[in-house]
């Protein structure tokens, strides 16, 4: 592997980084309906602001989300939707492995 190339997966890394804990996994697809303010998310999940838009940095940071300042809000929007495709492909990885080891039990 060359210099650019390590670069390259690094960047994807990065991105599968972010969306690999499961608080930020659910907002990216919860985004996926449309942009959301933070205190939605607050309420939702349970958690603080803070922690929320610890979360929500880390997907900014990765390129997955942008925000948008309206007074004291903060709204948050996919930037690249299709992010959300990807989700699909790890569900039939999920749903594969389960009738491996249901056909395996049987």
């Amino acid at each position: 592997m060359n210099a650019q190339e390590k670069r390259i997966y690094e960047a994807k890394a990065k991105v599968l980084k972010a969306l690999a804990h499961p608080t930020r996994l659910w907002m990216a697809e919860q985004l996926g309906n449309g942009e959301r303010c933070v205190c939605e998310f607050v309420d939702e999940i349970g958690a603080d602001f803070s922690t929320i838009s610890k979360h929500l940095s880390v997907l900014k940071q990765a390129g997955i989300v942008e925000d948008d300042k309206r007074g004291k809000q903060v709204f948050y929007r996919l930037k690249v939707p299709c992010v959300l495709s990807f989700m699909s492909c790890v569900e039939a990885v999920i749903e594969s492995q389960v009738r491996t080891q249901a056909a395996l039990i049987a």
